[in-house]
């Protein structure tokens, strides 16, 4: 079976730290990270609980998930998020097998997670996420899809702040590509960069009257 380079890594690493068991249990958890990630958010929960990072000479949690286990800041901080409330909330699902029960992803344990710690998120739109997570397993996308407006509301300022940024990215991509393009006609591109321009134009001179 081909091996991925973060795969063989980390395969490495184990051989490397064969002395310190805790050390090699948590690299060998992290290789089976996406078949279980309930084995490693354990098993990271007690790294960073019992600050084991440091005696293994890195300077943060953060650090050593990302440099010695491959896994970014902030999935080593949902996996330990997740686990933690699952434990508190949730213990039943820690122990289901995997092979005959469905267990819900770590991001869909997070959204879940949030949710309830939201304070102006409805209870019941709460309650359901919380059945169609722990229950039924529900991908996050699914989740979110059918109520992040609603128990994350997004300030109607903010949205359009955040949508005239990106259309501000695109369209400054697409003048400059305009500029150098050969792909279509010179005239064409010439009309359409000076429409892009005027949208830019547009743009701008809404945020400054903001």
């Amino acid at each position: 079976m081909h091996r991925t380079k973060t795969e063989a890594a980390l395969a490495d690493a184990e051989r490397s730290h064969a002395d310190d068991p805790e050390r090699v249990e948590v690299l060998s958890r992290a290789r089976r990270f996406k078949a279980s990630w309930i084995e490693l958010a354990e098993a990271l929960t007690g790294v960073k609980r019992g600050t084991r990072w440091r005696d293994w000479g890195y300077d943060s949690f953060e650090t050593y998930a990302k440099q010695e286990l491959r896994i970014r800041p902030e999935t080593a901080e949902k996996l330990t998020g997740s686990y933690t409330f699952l434990k508190r909330r949730a213990p039943s699902v820690i122990a289901r097998d995997a092979l005959r029960e469905p267990v819900p992803s770590y991001q869909a344990v997070d959204f879940l997670r949030r949710a309830e710690a939201s304070e102006s998120a409805p209870r019941d739109a709460v309650e359901e996420i919380r059945r169609r997570v722990l229950d039924d397993a529900a991908p996050v996308a699914s989740v979110s899809r059918a109520y992040g407006s609603v128990v994350f509301p997004v300030d109607p300022e903010q949205s359009l702040a955040k949508d005239a940024a990106g259309l501000k990215n695109v369209a400054r991509r697409l003048r400059d590509l305009l500029a150098e393009t050969h792909a279509v006609p010179r005239k064409l591109a010439g009309e359409v960069r000076e429409a892009v321009e005027h949208l830019l134009e547009v743009i701008e001179e809404r945020e400054e009257a903001a």
